[in-house]
């Protein structure tokens, strides 16, 4: 199961959610996502359990616990939808001949 974790401290790392989440059960992935050019914690990341009944069992648990001073929001991760910022396969639109006729 995909777990978001939100409203992380900048300081939280990804050993840090490691060792947290691991009291739970087994862990596949961890990751804290960055922003692109400053490589500063964005807030959130995702953890990947693969056994259900622990991934659920550390959602209910962890969800509003506090973690650097910050309370997590701990949830089912939702798919990402493929139409992120409002645009398609990146065209732009535009362009054209303006010229007046």
């Amino acid at each position: 199961m995909n777990i978001y974790v939100g409203n992380l401290s900048k300081d939280v790392t990804d050993e840090d959610l490691q060792a947290l989440f691991s009291e739970y059960g087994s862990i596949k992935s961890v990751k804290i996502i960055k922003d692109l050019f400053s490589g500063e914690s964005r807030g959130f990341g995702f953890i990947e359990m693969p056994g259900s009944t622990e991934a659920q069992k550390a959602i209910n648990e962890l969800n509003t616990r506090e973690l650097k001073g910050q309370k997590l929001v701990v949830n089912e991760a939702r798919p990402r939808s493929d139409n992120r910022r409002g645009g398609k396969g990146g065209h732009r639109g535009g362009g054209g001949d303006r010229r007046n006729n």
